[in-house]
């Protein structure tokens, strides 16, 4: 069983909203540094959004006010909010947690048309 996985992709238009979920089995990310990366076409994967160790939230310059990372501790999932989409945000997008150990989950595919 994997212990990231993510769901919530799919294909929108452009100006609508979608929710990402990440699902963790044997990590606890209360106790971890989660994150959002996504890669689009022909490039590098990037940082989308984090919340630190320390609680800090980090958001990539090109997501920031439409993008919100969040996790519930409760069910032990991670989310990533996003409003506005644009085609440009179109990419395979990776859930992420951390501390030594890094794990990474198989990917959700966005496609946002014009």
């Amino acid at each position: 069983q994997e212990r990231l996985v993510e769901s919530g992709g799919g294909l929108v238009q452009a100006g609508e909203s979608l929710t990402l979920s990440c699902a963790a089995s044997e990590i606890v990310l209360a106790f971890t540094t989660v994150a959002w990366y996504r890669q689009a076409p022909g490039k590098e994967r990037e940082l989308v959004a984090r919340i630190g160790h320390d609680g800090i939230y980090t958001y990539e310059d090109a997501v920031k006010g439409r993008f919100t990372i969040s996790r519930d501790d409760a069910k032990n999932i991670m989310y990533l909010q996003m409003n506005s989409l644009k085609p440009e945000d179109t990419a395979v997008y990776y859930c992420y947690a951390g501390v030594l150990e890094r794990w990474w989950g198989q990917g959700t595919q966005v496609t946002v048309s014009s």
